[in-house]
């Protein structure tokens, strides 16, 4: 007599151990196993020229907008008062007021001019284009640089004669005349780059767009390997 047939067990379902061994984790979300990182994209591409394209164009117009810093450093800036007198058979120039603080003025107003060129640059790209980008504010200080070194050389350019011992003969053995305007203070060449970094940083602080966090999303109850519970 032979014993009974036990039935065979029930074939093993292969696929509710694999996602039993490694459960689904959502892209970005910390698992049982580990941790899966988001997708990684690559920078270059049409987005970045187009950023390239658009920073240098705002260099240029930043840059261009220097020639206006310019004229109004010639009209705003005080003269700085010379006299020349003939001394041993040679003409000599000297300050007409020697504790006077003309020159400083002269630096203070180009420093003053740039501060402001800097705010209103930066909130006019601000407007123009919120989102910002690296690009962006690289452009937009190199303009403010290369506006400041236009500036300086318009208003040399407009301002008084730069041969001092010529104009002192021209006008005549003490008479007044103005000094060229000149910029002692080199370090104001900077102050429309740092103005405009500083303002538009504090823009977008405060009115830029802000990126969605891609934790708000699906953040409902998970079960132990990190997957979202139906």
């Amino acid at each position: 007599m032979t014993a009974p047939l036990t039935p065979p067990p029930p074939p093993r379902d292969q696929s509710a151990s694999a996602a039993w061994q490694q459960p689904h984790v959502p892209s970005g979300e910390p698992g049982h196993y580990g941790y899966v990182p988001p997708p990684s994209y690559g920078q270059d591409g049409p987005g970045m020229k187009v950023e390239v394209r658009e920073a240098a164009v705002v260099t240029a117009a930043v840059a261009v907008a220097g020639a206006l810093l310019g004229v109004l450093w010639w009209w705003l800036a005080p003269r700085v008062p010379l006299v020349g007198d003939v001394v041993d058979g040679g003409w000599a120039v000297y300050f007409k007021d020697t504790e006077g603080e003309q020159a400083a003025g002269v630096d203070g107003t180009f420093a003053l001019l740039a501060l402001g060129f800097g705010a209103v640059s930066a909130l006019a790209v601000f407007l123009v284009r919120r989102r910002g980008g690296v690009p962006l504010v690289v452009g937009m200080a190199v303009g403010g640089f290369l506006g400041s070194l236009l500036a300086w050389r318009v208003g040399v350019w407009l301002g008084p004669a730069q041969d001092v011992i010529a104009h002192a003969k021209d006008v005549g053995k003490g008479v007044t005349f103005s000094a060229p305007l000149e910029l002692d203070a080199k370090g104001a060449l900077l102050v429309w780059s740092i103005a405009a970094l500083v303002v538009h940083l504090g823009l977008t602080a405060l009115f830029g767009p802000r990126d969605p966090d891609p934790f708000e999303q699906d953040r409902g109850p998970r079960d132990g390997y990190g997957t979202p519970r139906a």
